[in-house]
């Protein structure tokens, strides 16, 4: 019989894999731009926004900027001791930011997702953590749903989606759904936002709602490769490109309906 403990750690360790971090991960192995490339851009702009902050540490923008820098920087580091390190200067640097703007939405964002990359490390904490993400994620919705292309919306729906439900965390199919179409609706020419339906119609048995969401998304593929250019991009583009065929191989593959599990809360 398993113990309180184990079955805790197990919870967490699910819910280190919510989703968040998957983006950066799939876009490097995808990418035909080296990863030594990729993380050498991606220290120099964290050096470069550490410096700018620390050289002015009154400045609100300097210190979310550092955060969002520290976040991308992250995301490349496999050394857990490292990448607990540079998870907390970033959510340092995201509550200065709030004690100097707390109505700054890009403060409350990569303070939910810096966190995210603490939890990553620190499994006892992960389901105190993804509560304060929620909340967090939340404060910046209310101030500023649009930011990062309804990034707060988005990254709140696969939190919902991914983490274990009640009683032992908040996830929510009926909460998911909520806001993945929220974000759907306040950025619907962003790839990624069509792409979390798709991907979540197909993890809820709904191959219908993922075809008609896969046809949206064909629709502004064309534009968005013309407006989300140059290197800040590429990754995504190679990630958005892989999780697409992806989702178009399942249901060529899978055409019938399958008989869906029981409804989550």
């Amino acid at each position: 019989m398993a113990t309180v403990n184990s079955g805790f750690r197990r919870t967490a360790t699910r819910l280190l894999t919510v989703g968040l971090w998957l983006v950066t991960t799939g876009l490097v192995r995808g990418s035909g731009t080296s990863t030594n490339d990729i993380a050498a851009r991606a220290e120099a702009e964290f050096a470069r926004a550490r410096n700018h902050f620390q050289s002015d540490t009154n400045n609100a923008n300097a210190a979310w900027e550092f955060a969002r820098a520290g976040f991308n920087f992250d995301e490349l580091i496999s050394n857990s001791a490292e990448h607990a390190a540079i998870a907390r200067q970033s959510i340092a640097a995201s509550r200065r930011a709030i004690a100097l703007d707390p109505d700054s939405a890009p403060a409350h964002y990569y303070l939910a997702l810096n966190l995210g990359q603490l939890a990553r490390t620190e499994t006892l904490e992960a389901l105190i953590l993804v509560r304060e993400m929620e909340r967090e994620f939340k404060t910046a919705a209310r101030v500023d749903g649009h930011f990062d292309y309804a990034g707060p919306e988005r990254y709140l729906g696969i939190l919902y989606r991914n983490a274990p439900g009640w009683p032992v965390s908040i996830g929510s199919r009926h909460q998911a759904r909520v806001w993945l179409e929220l974000a759907n609706q306040l950025a619907p020419g962003y790839p990624e936002n069509h792409l979390n339906l798709v991907e979540s119609h197909l993890q809820w048995h709904e191959r219908d709602d993922a075809r008609r969401e896969l046809t949206a998304l064909d629709a502004v593929w064309p534009g968005a490769r013309t407006n989300l250019v140059g290197p800040a991009w590429e990754l995504n583009w190679a990630d958005w490109s892989a999780r697409r065929d992806a989702a178009k191989k399942s249901l060529e593959e899978n055409p019938q309906p399958q008989v869906p599990p029981p409804s989550a809360h």
